[in-house]
């Protein structure tokens, strides 16, 4: 199923399914995401789409695609590489992201495969780790280079954690309809020109590897999102770099889940003093 949660025209948040022969609308679903979903017969019109899940926690998964770890000159991990981003990053489809006014001129895309956990995990076998996920989404892990790499001296969760860095959607993918997540198209097109084009066969650690590694002695609630890293062709290291401008269209296009598309603009200056 593919579960969409949206603004309608009269602005009530809902929870919904998508019909691909009724395009803009959505098969009205109650219940609870990580409960027992009811849907009652009825459909509304989409007025906006939302992020799919509102995430207690944000895990993102760093140098997990071999390609990438060969292009930033880093060697591959023994184990994954994890850090924190904030929530409040979190935006959906068709909204837009924000060139942050401290410093705008870095910032980067990154496609991801979002893991949607759907119930409380903790020290998960390998083995059994997918029958604690609830679904799949898109997500572009935006990051403003010079706060991660220079100012924050490679402490990464700040230069990821700017308002809107956390683009989600356009749906959650529920698990019985991927059934290997390690075999997914993966790409990120930036104003029409393909910038990444891969697979997730290339992720180091797999997705049943970091929901298992991720869980031991780490409690994963209902709705933790799990970035599990991005593949080559991101703007810092191409010659020259490129990075997201003013009036930018990026997207993320994972093959069973659909497009993720969000415009660019520079943040407007709130008259807090930067310190």
């Amino acid at each position: 199923m593919k579960i969409v949660r949206f603004l309608t025209e009269e602005g009530k948040i809902c929870l919904g399914s998508l019909d691909q022969d009724r395009p803009g609308e959505a098969r009205i679903i109650g219940g609870d995401l990580f409960g027992n979903l009811e849907p009652n017969g009825k459909t509304a019109r989409i007025g906006h789409l939302l992020s799919p899940v509102n995430p207690p926690n944000i895990l993102a998964v760093g140098l997990n695609y071999g390609h990438h770890a060969e292009e930033t000159n880093i060697r591959r991990p023994k184990r994954p590489v994890i850090f924190i981003k904030a929530t409040t990053s979190v935006i959906g489809p068709d909204e837009m992201i924000l060139l942050p006014w401290v410093g705008p001129d870095q910032v980067d895309y990154e496609a991801e495969l979002a893991v949607i956990i759907g119930r409380k995990a903790k020290n998960v076998k390998r083995e059994e780790a997918l029958g604690y996920v609830l679904g799949y989404a898109c997500a572009n892990d935006v990051s403003a280079r010079d706060w991660q790499i220079e100012k924050q001296k490679k402490q990464w969760s700040r230069g990821k954690s700017f308002d809107t860095f956390c683009p989600l959607g356009p749906c959650l993918v529920t698990r019985d309809e991927i059934p290997d997540p390690n075999r997914l198209a993966i790409r990120a097109i930036l104003n029409g020109r393909v910038m990444q084009d891969s697979n997730t066969s290339d992720m180091i650690f797999d997705v049943q590897t970091l929901v298992s590694d991720l869980s031991q002695s780490l409690t994963l609630l209902p709705g933790t999102v799990i970035l599990t890293g991005t593949p080559g062709g991101v703007g810092f290291t191409r010659t020259p770099p490129v990075f997201l401008r003013d009036g930018d269209l990026i997207t993320i296009e994972i093959e069973g889940i659909g497009s993720l598309a969000n415009r660019v603009e520079k943040e407007g200056n709130t008259g807090v003093s930067e310190d």
